[in-house]
C-alpha cells in the first residue's frame, strides 16, 4: 500500500509534521510529506499563483507512483494545502497547466482547510477552486474533510479577526483559525473534532497529535466508498 502524500499549510515545511509522521507510522499509517521550505510559499504571498506549490505537490505523487504504479493515494492537505490540493484534482488549466491529479488520487483528506475565505488576497485562487471544483467536486474521490472545534472568537482576539476574515463571521467556533463552517465542504464527509486545534504551534492538541489521530486516522486505512 503506497503511503498517504501530505501536503503543509500555508508558509510551513516539512519539518513541524514530523511528529504526526511518526504517531501515524505507530498506528500502521505511512505518510510521506511533500518536502516544502516555510519559504518555498513566499512567491504565493498577496494572492499570487500556488504553481510553486503544485509543483512540488506533483514531484511527490510522481515519486510514489514510480514506488506503486497505478495505485491510487490518499492525499491529505492541511490548511492552505487542502484547498490546494483540489486545485491538483481538478482538469481546468491553472496557471497554463492542467495538473489532473484525480487519476492517481482517490480520497482527499482535509485538516483545519479554510475552502471559503472572505480575504481579499486569498480570493484570486478560491474562487478558481470554488468556481471550477465546487464542494465534492470528483464522484471517484473520497473527501473527508475535518474540523476543530477549540476556540470560540471573542472580539478584540486574533481568533475573532481570523474567523471574521475567513467566514464573515467573528464569534464563531473553530481550531483557533479556521472557523467549522469554512473547514466542511458540501457535499463530503464532514467531521468536527472537540478541543483540537489548528497547529503543531497551537497552544493545544492539533490534528497531528497522538491523542488526536486515531480519532480520524483509521478512516485512511479503509477502502473509500463510491458516491450514491
Amino acid at each position: 500500500m503506497p503511503p498517504a502524500v501530505l501536503l503543509p499549510g500555508y508558509l510551513a515545511g516539512a519539518a513541524p509534521y514530523q511528529g504526526l509522521v511518526a504517531a501515524a507510522q505507530a498506528l500502521g499509517v505511512r505518510i510521506q510529506v511533500v518536502p516544502l521550505r516555510w519559504w518555498d510559499w513566499l512567491p504565493t504571498l498577496g494572492g499570487r499563483s500556488v504553481a510553486p506549490i503544485l509543483e512540488r505537490l506533483d514531484q511527490t505523487i510522481q515519486q510514489v507512483q514510480q514506488q506503486y504504479p497505478g495505485a491510487k493515494i490518499t492525499l491529505i492537505g492541511h490548511s492552505a494545502g487542502g484547498w490546494v490540493s483540489r486545485i491538483y484534482l481538478g482538469q481546468t488549466p491553472y496557471d497554463g497547466r492542467v495538473w489532473g491529479g484525480a487519476q492517481w488520487v482517490n480520497r482527499l483528506v482535509t485538516l483545519g482547510t479554510p475552502h471559503t475565505s472572505q480575504e481579499y488576497w486569498t480570493r484570486r485562487n478560491l474562487d478558481f477552486v470554488n468556481t471550477e471544483y465546487p464542494g465534492a467536486y470528483h464522484p471517484e474521490i473520497e473527501y473527508i474533510c475535518i474540523a476543530g472545534q477549540a476556540v470560540q472568537g471573542r472580539r478584540g482576539t486574533l481568533t475573532y479577526e481570523s474567523y471574521r476574515l475567513t467566514c464573515g463571521q467573528g464569534d464563531v467556533w473553530g481550531d483557533g483559525i479556521t472557523p467549522v463552517m469554512s473547514a466542511h465542504l458540501a457535499g463530503a464527509e464532514n467531521i468536527t473534532l472537540p478541543s483540537v486545534w489548528h497547529s503543531p504551534r497551537s497552544p493545544g492538541l492539533w490534528y497531528g497529535s497522538p491523542e488526536i489521530l486515531p480519532q480520524w486516522l483509521p478512516r485512511i486505512q479503509v477502502n473509500p466508498q463510491p458516491k450514491c
